[in-house]
């Protein structure tokens, strides 16, 4: 019968695993976001195909990961921080899936668009710009789910304000163009629903934050203010 101690590190080399796969399909649906938005303002439209298809990796490694969280759960039943990190990762491949669906969205909406005219309209330096604020707070979520780090996970959740804030703009932009030339309708929207498609990442990388803070305090900080994760991150 295998020792308590090689139950333990058997169980700890489990949970490492999991996390690595976390970080596998974080840097994935990272390299989906830049691939479209980059294929949007190239027009390379073989790379948008391929973040098109490569949509399925990010869905097989949310199973995967499930899978192996359900694993866990039946044959370990953890306590305390092990079951908190478990759920914390259940939560996370949710979101980073979605961040993936997101991505395959812009390149969706990237095709349409580089089959149409060329109209003067302020494409892409905004979209570009709200993109980059947006992977940052990826980055940052993912980076902070790595290192524990609940500092860094509050940051994101401010930084959800800019990307809002950048997404509002873009709106206002683009309503006003469409006012001025009705014949900018069609493609503003689908501008305008790639800026909604970087803005929803932005949310989910909130999300995941939250969920740092949530499995390193023991405390669900979600649908509260900023200053008030703040404070808790502080103690």
């Amino acid at each position: 019968m295998p020792s308590n101690d090689h139950i333990s590190r058997q169980f700890d080399a489990e949970l490492e695993a999991i996390r690595a796969n976390v970080l596998q399909m974080g840097g994935l649906v990272e390299s989906q976001i830049k691939s479209a938005v980059e294929s949007l303002i190239s027009g390379d439209v073989a790379l948008m195909t391929r973040v098109i298809e490569d949509d399925h990796r990010v869905n097989a490694l949310e199973v995967k990961i499930d899978e192996a969280c359900s694993q866990v759960i039946a044959r370990r039943q953890p306590t305390a921080g092990d079951l908190r990190l478990v759920m914390t990762v259940v939560k996370t491949i949710t979101d980073l899936e979605r961040i993936g669906d997101e991505a395959e969205k812009i390149a969706r909406m990237a095709k349409l668009l580089s089959q149409k005219s060329a109209l003067n309209l302020p494409r892409y330096h905004e979209i570009k710009h709200a993109a980059d604020l947006a992977l940052d707070m990826l980055r940052k979520s993912l980076d902070a789910f790595a290192r524990l780090d609940v500092a860094l996970a509050a940051q994101v959740v401010r930084q959800d304000d800019q990307v809002d804030e950048e997404f509002r703009a873009i709106m206002r932009y683009l309503i006003t163009f469409m006012m001025e030339d009705p014949r900018t309708i069609s493609t503003s929207l689908e501008i305008l629903f790639v800026a909604k498609a970087i803005e929803r990442i932005g949310d989910h990388a909130k999300n995941m934050a939250e969920y740092v803070v949530y499995m390193v305090k023991g405390r669900d900080v979600r649908h509260v203010t900023v200053d008030e994760i703040e404070r808790e991150v502080q103690k």
